[in-house]
């Protein structure tokens, strides 16, 4: 067992389900006072690390990962533990294996000068909703770890690939109101669900919009992933609401995405009918990440891991807040991303390892 591989199990043997990662940032923090840091800022339970003091007119590298997990499914057991060739634990891809990387990384640079300066900043309540997530928090309270940036670092799980820029995605609930009835006599209402009707329809055959954005290819797509109605199986319901889930390009803004939804929408149902009966609600819009493949140190990385393959992220992930905030940033971990919030989450030690050694060499030489 290697030490990152031992710190991975500690972190996994804490369990951090989104909204509750006070034991395991308590734990971070010990670990981190213990290595002597030159400043470690703690707001809720989001941290944020130098490990040395920045030195002027050195690069800034900013590395990320959060700290909680998905829910546990009912009856995965999956206890934190090592196999031939696996790390398994609920949150071992996504993204605790990535987190004792970033810790292994500030505990040398601690001691050991890096040719860039570093930052890391482990933050809560990623999985949740874009605006309940602990990274505004950590960056009010420690901005001095975020500013002048040349490159940030969101250990997401990519399998260890380049994943640059990411999706934006936006949720919708679109209410059509009916009139409610007995279904033995439908006549006397106005049946909500199929007034949602031309909507599923044209949802279905909405084809995928292959987006190429700086030689990347992103596929927007627009999906109904939730339904939900008032009334019982005998009832002809008087309302339905369609959850639509919008996944949209980076050439997109979170205001073109929420125009585009806006006019789907009313062209599938047709003007009149989205006037009498339509209601849209945007619940959580969150921005696509920008490519930043022109990125002097990401080119420099790179140039240490040929081998490793740079690909659009097709998901939504911090590279999009970040992109906001205003950095350059990409998406690079060990996690695997078939594993992420899977029952029976296991992570690669290979791609552990191998992670490590190439943010080693790249810091260190």
């Amino acid at each position: 067992m290697t030490p990152t591989e031992e710190l991975a199990l500690e972190l996994l043997a804490i369990e951090s389900v989104i909204g509750e990662e006070r034991a395991i940032a308590d734990h971070c923090e010990a670990w981190l006072r213990e290595r002597r840091v030159y400043g470690l800022v703690r707001a809720g339970d989001n941290l944020a690390v130098q490990p040395r003091e920045f030195r002027p007119g050195k690069k800034r590298v900013l590395l990320l990962g959060h700290l909680d997990t998905v829910p546990r499914a009912h009856g995965d057991v999956n206890a934190p533990r090592l196999s031939t060739d696996l790390i398994h634990g609920l949150g071992a891809s996504d993204m605790k294996c990535a987190d004792a990387v970033l810790l292994r990384l500030c505990e040398r640079a601690v001691v050991e000068e890096a040719r860039h300066d570093l930052a890391i900043v482990l933050y809560a309540r990623e999985e949740g909703s874009y605006a309940e997530s602990g990274m505004p928090e950590i960056l009010s309270a420690a901005p001095g770890c975020f500013a002048e940036t040349d490159l940030a670092i969101a250990m997401e799980p990519t399998d260890n690939r380049f994943e640059l820029g990411c999706l934006g995605t936006m949720h919708a609930r679109v209410r059509f109101r009916g009139q409610r009835a007995h279904s033995a006599r439908p006549w006397q209402g106005a049946n909500a669900i199929h007034r949602a009707a031309p909507l599923l329809t044209a949802l279905g055959a909405l084809e995928p919009r292959d987006c190429e954005y700086f030689g990347l290819v992103f596929r927007e797509v627009c999906s109904a992933t939730m339904i939900e109605f008032e009334g019982a199986r005998n009832v002809v319901p008087g309302a339905c609401v369609v959850n639509l889930n919008f996944r949209f390009a980076p050439d997109r803004s979170s205001d073109d995405a929420v125009a585009w939804v806006h006019d789907f929408v009313r062209a599938a149902v047709g003007e009149e009918a989205f006037v009498d009966h339509v209601d849209i609600e945007v619940v959580d819009v969150c921005p696509a990440g920008r490519v930043c493949g022109d990125n002097e140190l990401l080119q420099e990385l790179r140039k240490l891991a040929p081998q490793q393959e740079v690909v659009a992220k097709q998901a939504w992930t911090d590279v999009g807040r970040l992109s906001h905030f205003g950095l350059d940033a990409i998406n690079f971990g060990p996690g695997s991303t078939s594993q992420a919030h899977q029952i029976g989450e296991f992570a690669s030690r290979a791609m552990l390892a191998e992670s490590e050694r190439i943010l080693m060499q790249w810091l260190w030489g």
